[in-house]
C-alpha cells in the first residue's frame, strides 16, 4: 500500500524574512520554533519523519498563509523562490517528494504563468492558494486566468485557509481573553468555515459551469461541508437563478477532500457518506500535525484493505497523475 500525503508544508528563508514583521500568533515559543525548523527541512530529517510513519511520498507546499499581507512584487518573488526550492527538493528526492506550485494571486496573470512554469518545467502536480486575496474570494473574475490555466494543464488547485480579513477578525473574534479569539479565528474554527464558504462561492458563482473539468482540493475533512452541504443545497435551490445542477452534485464531481489534521472517525464517516471514498485523500498537515497521528488514524479506520489503499494513496495517484 503506497501512502501519499498532500497537505505537507515547508518554508523558506525568504518567506520567513518577508513575513517577519507581520503580527500573527504572538511571540515565538518552543512549539512555533520547532514547527519552523521542521518546515525548513526538505531533506533527511523530513524523510526520517516520513519513514517512521511509513509515508512514501509527500506533496510539498509552501506554508504561505501570510502571503496576502505582502505587497504584490514581494509576494511574487517569495513564491517564485519557494517553487524553486520545492523543485530542488523534488529533483533531489524524486521518489519521496512531489510539489504544488505556490501562487500569489495579487497579480493573476503572473500567477497563471508561474503555474505553467511549475507544471511544465518542474512537473508539479497542481497549485496551492491560501485564503482570500485583497479581501476577494477565488470566484472573483480577475482570478479566472489562474482557474482556466489549471483546467488547461489538467491539475487541481488546493484551496488552503489563511487568517481572516481584519474586518472579520474584529467583528467575530475580538473581545476574548487568553488568546481564544486568535485561536478561534484560525484552526479553532474560523478558517475552516471560511474555506467551506469559499468552496460554496465557487459553486454558486458558476465557475464550474465555465470550467467543468476544474478540480479543487480542500483539506481538514472537507472544511465542514460534508456535514452542512445538504442544508445549503436545500436553501440554494430557492435562488432566483437556480444552479444548473445541485450544489452537492458539483461538490461530488469537482472537489476532493483530505484528512489533514482531522483524525477522529465521525467526520470521516460523514465525508465518506457525502462525497464518497474515491474523493477522500489521506493527508497529515505536517508539521502542524505529526505523521504518527496520521498513520494511527489511517490504520484505525473501519474500512477494507482495498478502501484503505485507495484513501492512503491510490486516489491521489489518479488525481495527481503520479
Amino acid at each position: 500500500m503506497k501512502t501519499i500525503t498532500l497537505e505537507e508544508h515547508f518554508t523558506t528563508a525568504m518567506y520567513v524574512e518577508a513575513t517577519a514583521g507581520i503580527a500573527f500568533g504572538g511571540q515565538p515559543n518552543s512549539y512555533t520554533l520547532n514547527i519552523q525548523r521542521k518546515q525548513a527541512d526538505l531533506g533527511e530529517g523530513r524523510i526520517a519523519d516520513m519513514d517512521d510513519a511509513e509515508i512514501d511520498l509527500q506533496v510539498l507546499s509552501l506554508s504561505g498563509i501570510l502571503l496576502d499581507a505582502l505587497d504584490a512584487d514581494t509576494a511574487g518573488q517569495v513564491v517564485h523562490d519557494a517553487n524553486d526550492h520545492a523543485a530542488h527538493a523534488v529533483r533531489a528526492y524524486p521518489d519521496r517528494f512531489a510539489a504544488f506550485a505556490s501562487l500569489s494571486l495579487k497579480q493573476p496573470n503572473d500567477a497563471a504563468e508561474e503555474l505553467k512554469r511549475c507544471v511544465n518545467e518542474f512537473g508539479f502536480k497542481g497549485a496551492i492558494v491560501n485564503g482570500l486575496t485583497d479581501g476577494l474570494f477565488l470566484d472573483d473574475e480577475r482570478f479566472f486566468p489562474v482557474l482556466r490555466t489549471a483546467q488547461e494543464l489538467g491539475v487541481p488547485i488546493y484551496l488552503h485557509p489563511a487568517p481572516p480579513p481584519k474586518t472579520v477578525r474584529d467583528s467575530y473574534f475580538s473581545g476574548l481573553s487568553s488568546g481564544y479569539g486568535q485561536l478561534l479565528s484560525i484552526a479553532g474554527w474560523g478558517w475552516h468555515v471560511e474555506t467551506g464558504l469559499h468552496a460554496l462561492r465557487l459553486i454558486v458563482s458558476g465557475v464550474f459551469e465555465k470550467l467543468p473539468d476544474l478540480q479543487i482540493i480542500i483539506g481538514h475533512m472537507g472544511e465542514n461541508l460534508p456535514f452542512s452541504i445538504a442544508r445549503a443545497d436545500s436553501v440554494l435551490s430557492h435562488a432566483v437563478r437556480p444552479l444548473t445542477k445541485p450544489a452537492i452534485e458539483t461538490f461530488q464531481t469537482n472537489f476532493h477532500i483530505t484528512t489533514s489534521g482531522y483524525f477522529t472517525l465521525p467526520p470521516f464517516e460523514c465525508a465518506k457518506e457525502v462525497i464518497g471514498l474515491d474523493r477522500i485523500l489521506f493527508s497529515v498537515d505536517y508539521p502542524y500535525s505529526t505523521n504518527a497521528q496520521g498513520r494511527t488514524f489511517l490504520n484505525s479506520l473501519p474500512i477494507t484493505d482495498e478502501e484503505r489503499s485507495a484513501v492512503a494513496g491510490e486516489n491521489a495517484k489518479k488525481l495527481l497523475k503520479l
